[in-house]
């Protein structure tokens, strides 16, 4: 496999950025030009004396914004771990560096838009998981690799990338356009990754977890549910379990993602919108896609529906239901498991009647699993793709579950766990174990939700407890607040980052300047008066008892109406995306 540079100086004079690679025996340099933006190769004596240097961990790639062009780098990374033999790298902290030496050019419209599309660039970059090697290909799972020809074997990591989860894909457009560039470039993956050493009965083993985003229909909870027009799910994630010991190597794989047909569900200030399923499209064009492409990737698909089968959820799982039955593939299984009804009273231990029920399913699939020799012993043939409505927190439960029952498996065929033991009772190991699925649950959430994951109390305990559901409770209002009033410009920044919006440098103006309704501003400032003066009046009280609360009346009416009116336009009152009209693409 051709490999990227690891090492690198960045090198800035005023008409070039000249990016050295630093690794022993390397001697490229790549030099960007500021003016005309041309990538080419160099050496080292063609770095000018006078250029200032700073040490950088790598390149996440360029893009195009009103000031011009940028260069985004990384500047902080931490280590995760090592998987075979391989360094797997966290990305912390990144730098946007404009290929231009002044903005004086730009009218103070598009000064405040620079800025605007720079503070998105930076929310994606500071929302936590963006992980990446420069000697392994993350963004596919072992099974995969294990299946590929020697052509595949000698491609670069851009080129062999699996596109779906390739977040800088956009970003090294230009880098991918050039082969010679390549080593200077490597695929970042967003997510969660993390490498334990572990040891039971003496034996000491790694155990990895890799969740892998797509970034294909990626954005945030409620703007962006179901599937496109090409199959692509919202919030779809593929989780792998690797375990390594001896040389031998095992890998479990799931998935999750948005019930596949059109349906939305806009936030509009109530606490749970409505789902809406879409009267107006073909949903099985989408819903086949989605599964022909699942089919081909992963084979055997078992659908895990863990949404309410009561209330405003209930259309989504009878529609789900109705659709598989119409596609008619025997490669493509349901099956409905109301997880809240089936947990309610804190019954968590109800979750087994799930797990038996596809006990069956799960040792048919099996997984995947090579020897020391890298013979392949087994592999993986189908896999259970969990959804709940984020899935997010009863997705990544079930998940756990699963997962810990193949393990169990896995550990025993490779001698690791005796006959007749459980993962259960090795408490070392079960605790970082329920941890780490834990913090899967909180990253994916924090990526799609905004927020922690709910019920995580469980995954990291095996039970639910009292204060698990206090903070459940305050995570659900961060989540409303996010969803409702800061959402918008969250959706934006991924919809830039990933390229689903380009910005025109010769486009004088851009969509960021959306006008609000007059309602936006008056009706608000109206219930804040009136409930200071309910409150007013309630402190000093009038002559009579009857005049105080003519005037309580008066202004607690006027405060209820109002509060009513904004409620019944609520979706004219959160922050929507200007960038991209999501509506357009359901």
């Amino acid at each position: 496999m051709a490999t990227a540079y690891e090492r690198f100086k960045l090198h800035t004079s005023p008409e070039k950025f000249y990016i050295e690679a630093c690794d022993d025996g390397a001697n490229d340099v790549l030099a960007i030009d500021r003016v005309s933006t041309e990538m080419t190769l160099t050496v080292k004596k063609d770095i000018p004396p006078s250029a200032v240097t700073r040490p950088i961990c790598g390149i996440m790639g360029t893009i195009r914004l009103v000031a011009g062009m940028y260069l985004i780098i990384i500047t902080k990374k931490k280590k995760v771990g090592d998987l075979f033999g391989h360094t797997i790298w966290k990305a912390t902290e990144f730098d946007i560096i404009s290929y231009k030496k002044t903005v004086l050019h730009l009218t103070d419209n598009q000064m405040q838009d620079n800025k605007c599309f720079l503070a998105m660039l930076n929310n994606v970059l500071n929302t936590d998981g963006f992980y990446f090697a420069t000697n392994y290909d993350l963004t596919h799972s072992l099974q995969r690799l294990s299946n590929t020809s020697p052509e595949f074997q000698e491609m670069s990591l851009l080129e062999r990338a699996d596109q779906r989860f390739v977040w800088n894909g956009h970003l090294l457009r230009e880098f991918t356009a050039q082969p010679e560039l390549h080593k200077f470039a490597f695929p970042v993956l967003h997510g969660y990754i993390v490498v334990k050493s572990c040891c039971i009965n003496g034996k000491y083993f790694d155990w990895i977890i890799i969740s892998r985003r797509s970034c294909f229909r990626a954005g945030v909870r409620y703007y962006v549910r179901g599937i496109d027009s090409e199959g692509h799910a919202a919030n779809f994630v593929e989780t792998e379990q690797i375990v390594q010991y001896n040389g031998s190597k095992a890998s479990f794989v799931q998935t999750r993602g948005s019930m596949p047909f059109f349906w939305s569900q806009r936030p509009n200030l109530k606490y749970k919108p409505k789902p809406q399923i879409s009267k107006t499209v073909n949903h099985m064009d989408g819903f086949q896609r989605h599964f022909d492409s699942q089919i081909i990737s992963y084979g055997k698909q078992v659908i895990l529906n863990l949404i309410n089968q009561k209330g405003s959820e209930n259309p989504l799982e009878q529609a789900f239901a109705k659709m598989v039955t119409s596609l008619g593939n025997g490669m493509v299984k349901y099956i409905a498991f109301d997880f809240h009804k089936e947990c309610s009273k804190m019954r968590w231990e109800r979750l087994q009647i799930l797990v038996d029920r596809v006990a069956e399913m799960q040792d048919e699939f099996g997984y995947f699993m090579v020897d020391s020799d890298g013979k392949v012993l087994m592999q993986q043939e189908g896999t259970f793709r969990s959804n709940c409505m984020d899935c997010l927190d009863r997705t990544n439960v079930i998940q756990s579950l699963l997962a810990r029952r193949s393990l169990q498996s896995q550990l025993q065929r490779l001698g690791v766990l005796h006959v007749g033991q459980r993962i259960e009772e090795q408490d070392d190991f079960e605790n970082i174990y329920k941890n780490a699925w834990a913090d899967n649950a909180n990253a994916c959430a924090k990526q799609y939700a905004g927020t922690g994951a709910l019920k995580t109390d469980f995954t990291r305990t095996g039970k639910r407890t009292q204060w698990g559901l206090v903070m459940d409770g305050w995570n659900s209002m961060i989540r409303y607040y996010k969803n409702n009033f800061s959402d918008g410009f969250r959706q934006d920044s991924i919809d830039l980052f990933l390229g689903n919006y380009a910005v025109d440098e010769a486009d004088s103006s851009t969509p960021l300047h959306v006008q609000k309704d007059w309602k936006f501003l008056t009706l608000p400032i109206i219930m804040v008066v009136a409930f200071s003066m309910c409150i007013i009046c309630l402190l000093m009280a009038g002559d009579t008892w009857t005049e105080t609360l003519a005037y309580v009346l008066f202004w607690g009416t006027a405060s209820i109406g109002t509060a009513a009116i904004i409620l019944f336009n609520g979706n004219e009152f959160v922050d929507a995306p200007k960038l991209v009209q999501k509506e357009k693409m359901d």
